[in-house]
């Protein structure tokens, strides 16, 4: 019978990956009215009427605008959310 086995010693220390921000970008869509995508900015997220029409105008203008930063899971509960209201919303790594 032999003895227990021996585990070996590492001396590397483990950190963790930085936190890397995500974007939920809305896109801009032939069907929902203007009025109605700022109303659901200020409603669902809470953004005063200037930063919701900012945020409208940049998606009516540009085609897609970013809306809000952070983790990946929350930007992705937020995705499901702008679906949920009928805007086309997706999700990226900050920086694509």
């Amino acid at each position: 019978m032999s003895g227990p086995a021996s585990v070996p010693v590492m001396d590397e220390q483990l950190t963790a990956a930085p936190l890397v921000p995500w974007e939920l970008v809305v896109w801009d869509d032939p069907v929902n009215l203007m009025s109605y995508v700022a109303r659901i900015f200020r409603t669902y997220f809470g953004y005063p009427q200037e930063t919701a029409t900012r945020l409208m105008l940049a998606v009516h203008n540009d085609g897609h605008a970013v809306v809000a930063t952070g983790p990946r899971e929350t930007m992705e509960v937020h995705a499901q959310a702008m679906h949920g209201f009928g805007l086309w919303a997706t999700v990226r790594e900050a920086g694509e």
